[in-house]
C-alpha cells in the first residue's frame, strides 16, 4: 500500500502544496541522512513482521493509520537527534527536512492539526518491533551500505588508549597489525 494512501488526511489541508524535495537542499545533513537508508526494503520487512505477528483486521473508525514508513523513520531519526516522542513529532509538523526524512513529498497541512503523527502512536509502533526485526533492519541497511561502497566488510581496530602523538608506545593493536602484516607476507 502506498504511502499517499496512508497520509490522505494530510494532502487535505488548506494552502499551497510544498514539495519538500524541492525546498529541502540536498546538503541538508537530514536528507543527507535520510538520502542513505534503503527505505522500501527497511519497511517491506517492518510490515512483514508485523504482519506475522498481529492481526490484519483493523478497528473501523478513529484515526487513518499512519504508514510504517513515516513511523520508522521517526524512530530512526529520534534516536539519531536524541529527542522525546514529542519533540520529533513536533518536528514532523514544523520541519520540512523532516517531513522529507519521513517520506513526505508534497505536502498541504492544516493548520488546525497540532500534530501529523501523535507521540502515543510512535511508542505503540516502537512497542511493536520485536528485537528480531531491529536485528533484520541493521543487516539490511549494512548490506546497502557495503553496496554503495560506504563502508568495508573488514574490522576494524581502535586503540582507546590516549597517547601523545608521536609516541612509540607498543600497543596490542600494533602488535596485532604487525602479525598480520608478517603473517601476509610469509
Amino acid at each position: 500500500m502506498g504511502i499517499r494512501r496512508y497520509l490522505q488526511h494530510w494532502f487535505t489541508g488548506r494552502g499551497f502544496s510544498l514539495q519538500t524535495t524541492e525546498f529541502v537542499p540536498e546538503t541538508h545533513p537530514i536528507r543527507q541522512w535520510a538520502d542513505t537508508f534503503p527505505w522500501d526494503a527497511m519497511v517491506h520487512a517492518v510490515e512483514q513482521s508485523l504482519s506475522q505477528r498481529f492481526p490484519k483486521k483493523r478497528p473501523t473508525g478513529g484515526r487513518p493509520p499512519v504508514s510504517p514508513r513515516v513511523l520508522l523513520a521517526l524512530e530512526l531519526l529520534k534516536h539519531e537527534l536524541g529527542e522525546s516522542d514529542e519533540d520529533v513529532c513536533q518536528r514532523l509538523r514544523t520541519d520540512v527536512a523532516v517531513m522529507y526524512a519521513c517520506g513526505l513529498r508534497e505536502v498541504a497541512a492544516d493548520r488546525s492539526q497540532a500534530h501529523f503523527v501523535l507521540p502515543e502512536t510512535l511508542a505503540q509502533f516502537r512497542s511493536r518491533l520485536d528485537q528480531k526485526v531491529m536485528d533484520d533492519l541493521g543487516a539490511i541497511q549494512a548490506a546497502a551500505a557495503m553496496a554503495e561502497g560506504l563502508v568495508s566488510p573488514a574490522h576494524l581496530l581502535v586503540d582507546t588508549f590516549p597517547s601523545e602523538q608521536g609516541s612509540q608506545r607498543v600497543t596490542d593493536a600494533t602488535t596485532l597489525y604487525k602479525a598480520q602484516k608478517k603473517a601476509c607476507n610469509s
